[in-house]
């Protein structure tokens, strides 16, 4: 799917071009969705230019990422999608920027670029001047996507923590709770592998003279950068306190595991000296001076209950329940 944008407009366009279809040449942003390689040649020939194939966007060096090729400044990054739903992951999308122009690449619809559309229609303008500013425009929708998953993903935990310290055990769902935990220790990952990947994109921009042109691109550049080291710093730390509850959780389990173990413990021990009186008691020998002793019932019971109630004193003087 090839969608457009004009110059100085506030709504992105999805095209069908024929075989005679030439570029418009007002257009600042040309955005292929899972673009078929029709598609690509087209707009390969269009711009003179060669485009990553889906493979090329998955290579994980550096220098597959972030190069220059003829008048084309290539820029590739990882961004999560599906964060909402239960499978979040990170897709590669890869910007090129070429004679003012930008061309985006993408497999996947990441909720930044709907953002960004939105933001767009709101305000238009200088978001759409030139290939540049949209680059600029959607790089800070992905950091205010990232920051929104990573603020979820700390109300979560804060509320999990809660959940697992402050409420009483037999409430607590604990494997529940280390589903839960486990799906934010996922995302938060993937955020953060996210946030360095924007960050080598942004140390690029940065350096290079075809993308921060004019003082007001470098001043947004740096800005982003700040806002994510920020936000690395934020979703390490918060990494770590997942770590934490997860090992809390364990923790609590293996007490309620304990408990159980001790009970039944304690009843065994209660339980094995009246046992041991009633098997004496039972034995089938044909002369037993208790059974014709008129209180050997009364002895037996008393044994028994002896034998109940002083283990109980004693597991209760040492605190064992």
């Amino acid at each position: 799917m090839i969608r457009l944008l004009q110059r100085d407009a506030q709504t992105v366009e999805e095209i069908t071009p024929g075989d005679d279809w030439v570029l418009p040449e007002e257009t600042v942003w040309i955005d292929l969705v899972e673009p078929t390689r029709d598609e690509e040649i087209l707009i390969e020939r269009q711009l003179m230019l060669e485009l990553p194939t889906r493979e090329d966007m998955s290579e994980i060096e550096a220098t597959s990422r972030l190069y220059r090729e003829g008048a084309a400044t290539y820029l590739t990054v990882e961004v999560i999608t599906g964060a909402a739903a239960e499978a979040p992951r990170l897709t590669p999308v890869t910007f090129v920027l070429v004679r003012d122009r930008l061309i985006t690449i993408r497999y996947a619809h990441p909720r930044a670029f709907t953002l960004f559309e939105t933001t767009l229609a709101e305000r238009g303008g200088a978001l759409c001047a030139k290939g540049e500013a949209v680059f600029l425009g959607l790089l800070d929708a992905i950091v205010d996507r990232v920051a929104d998953i990573l603020e979820a993903a700390s109300d979560q935990v804060e509320g999990l923590s809660n959940h697992i310290f402050e409420r009483p055990r037999r409430t607590a769902r604990f494997e529940i709770i280390l589903g839960k935990l486990g799906r934010w220790r996922g995302i938060t990952a993937k955020a953060r592998n996210s946030l360095i990947s924007l960050s080598r994109l942004l140390l690029y921009a940065s350096v290079s003279p075809f993308i921060a042109e004019g003082e007001g691109d470098a001043v947004r550049i740096k800005s982003l950068q700040r806002d994510v080291a920020s936000l690395t710093d934020h979703a390490g730390h918060l990494s770590g306190d997942i770590t934490f509850l997860l090992d809390a959780t364990l923790g609590m389990i293996n007490i309620e595991q304990n408990g159980i173990i001790k009970f039944f413990s304690i009843a065994a021990v209660i339980f094995l000296p009246p046992t041991l009186v009633a098997s004496y008691f039972g034995m089938n020998f044909k002369h037993m001076a208790e059974f014709d002793l008129p209180w050997g019932e009364p002895l037996a019971l008393g044994l028994m209950v002896v034998a109940v109630v002083l283990p109980m004193l004693w597991f209760k003087r040492k605190g064992w329940f």
